[in-house]
C-alpha cells in the first residue's frame, strides 16, 4: 500500500499542492497534520506509523514536511525500516530501498535542518536590528489594573496561582514574570 503524509504548520496554510503531488504518485491512503514539524508529537504521523505494515511505502512531498531535524528524520526512517516500510520523498527524489538513497536521505535531512536554523538566525538578527532602530518593540505588555489586588490575595494564600491567572486572564509565564518583577521592586 502507498501511504501519503502531508503536513502544514498552520490552519491557514493549504494542503492542496502536496495532495496533488501525492495523488500523482498514486497514494492509497493519506494522513494530514496541521501542526509544527518541530517534533514527532503529531497525531496523524503517529497514527500513520501505527498503521503501516511490511511492504508499504510512505510517500511525502519533501523531507521538510516529514521531519524538521535530522535526528527526528533518522529516527522516523529507522521506525519505518524496522517495519520493512519504504520511504520516498518526491522533491529530493529519494527512495530508501537503495544504499545511495539512504545516504542522500541523511544529507538532505542535515541540509533541511541547516536551512531551518539559518532562517531562525536571520529572524533573530532582523528582530535585533529592528529593536536597535526602534522599529520592533515586541508584543505589547499585558496590563491588568487588578494585579495588585489579586497579587495580594495570592500572597495571603486566599487564592491559588491558577485562580489568580484566571482572574487576570494571563498565562502562567506572564503571571510569574510579573510576580518576579514585583518581588524585585519591593
Amino acid at each position: 500500500m502507498r501511504i501519503g503524509y502531508v503536513r502544514v504548520s498552520t490552519e491557514q496554510q493549504h494542503i492542496e499542492r502536496q495532495k496533488v503531488i501525492l495523488n500523482d504518485m498514486n497514494v492509497d491512503k493519506l494522513y494530514v497534520d496541521r501542526c509544527s514539524g518541530k517534533n514527532m508529537n503529531r497525531p496523524q504521523l503517529q497514527e500513520m506509523l501505527s498503521f503501516v505494515r511490511a511492504g508499504d511505502v510512505v510517500v511525502v512531498e519533501s523531507i521538510s514536511r516529514f521531519a524538521r531535524s535530522t535526528r527526528d528524520l533518522l529516527h522516523l526512517i529507522d521506525i519505518l525500516t524496522k517495519k520493512e516500510v519504504q520511504f520516498i520523498s518526491k522533491k529530493e527524489s529519494l527512495d530508501t530501498q537503495s544504499p545511495a538513497g539512504k545516504f542522500m536521505l541523511t544529507v538532505f535531512g542535515a541540509l533541511s535542518e541547516l536551512e531551518r536554523d539559518q532562517i531562525r538566525q536571520r529572524q533573530l538578527e532582523g528582530i535585533s536590528i529592528g529593536k536597535e532602530r526602534g522599529v520592533f518593540q515586541g508584543r505589547k505588555r499585558k496590563v491588568n489594573s487588578e494585579f495588585d489586588r489579586i497579587y495580594g490575595q495570592w500572597v495571603a494564600g486566599k487564592i491559588t496561582a491558577t485562580q489568580a491567572m484566571k482572574k487576570l486572564s494571563w498565562s502562567k509565564s506572564t503571571f510569574y514574570r510579573r510576580v518576579k518583577e514585583r518581588k524585585e521592586t519591593q
